[in-house]
């Protein structure tokens, strides 16, 4: 028998009940500080869910909302991140990431003249790395600082945050922990920290271990990203819905 990765982009308005008990159970048992009514909160404020089957087993998801801003005198598209998990069994599989690449040329597809930035927080350094898998730069970044998104970041932080965040250090800490990783799977392996992605994301969130986030921006553009990404971006952007 193959097995094989599935995955699909619902509404989070199509979603049905047992899928959403299904996502908070995964998320749940990978997530300490958490709650059913905090998961629930943040999933009824997001658009769409991306959801990761083997199977057809539900063992990842992610979700995300799509809204316009003004910067600098200028429309901007913003895909914000919210909770995105995985299955430590399954780290490695790259069928979420391109399913997530694909919708984003869609929804590029949809305004192609505006700006598109991804407005993401992160909790841990696997999700950091994601970044640079996507986006030759982006904010922070270890090798440079584009003041331009450092700029745009504390817009979209301070908007959505206010006084939980610092633009001092790029970290939403709020009062209480809304969720952080398990200690079990929040670690860096000895391999994993002899990278300097991984370094930098632990010495900008310190604290992530208390439910800190770490605002990124990455400019969302063909020309920022990386050859397979912009390629699978490319494909969806010019294919017919």
């Amino acid at each position: 028998m193959s097995h094989q990765y599935e995955s699909s982009v619902v509404l989070v308005n199509d979603l049905s009940n047992t899928t959403i008990q299904m996502m908070e159970s995964l998320y749940l048992s990978n997530y300490d500080g958490s709650s059913e009514a905090i998961f629930r909160n943040d999933l009824s404020e997001k658009d769409e869910a991306i959801l990761l089957f083997y199977d057809d087993q539900l063992i990842g998801f992610t979700t995300l909302k799509v809204y316009k801003d003004m910067w600098r005198g200028t429309p901007i598209n913003i895909v914000y991140s919210g909770d995105t998990i995985v299955s430590p069994l399954h780290w490695g599989q790259q069928k979420l990431a391109f399913t997530w690449i694909s919708r984003i040329g869609k929804i590029k597809q949809s305004l192609p003249t505006i700006p598109l930035y991804w407005f993401l927080l992160v909790k841990g350094h696997r999700t950091y790395k994601y970044l640079s898998v996507f986006g030759k730069t982006f904010y922070p970044h270890w090798e440079e600082c584009r003041e331009d998104l450092k700029a745009l970041a504390d817009h979209l932080a301070n908007a959505k945050f206010g006084s939980d965040y610092s633009p001092e250090t790029g970290v939403v800490s709020f009062p209480v922990s809304r969720g952080h990783l398990n200690t079990e799977i929040a670690h860096a392996s000895p391999e994993e920290m002899s990278k300097v992605g991984t370094q930098f994301f632990f010495l900008k969130n310190p604290d992530y271990h208390l439910g800190n986030e770490l605002v990124c921006v990455c400019e969302l553009e063909e020309h920022n990203m990386k050859p397979l990404a912009a390629r699978i971006f490319r494909q969806s952007l010019e294919s017919v819905s």
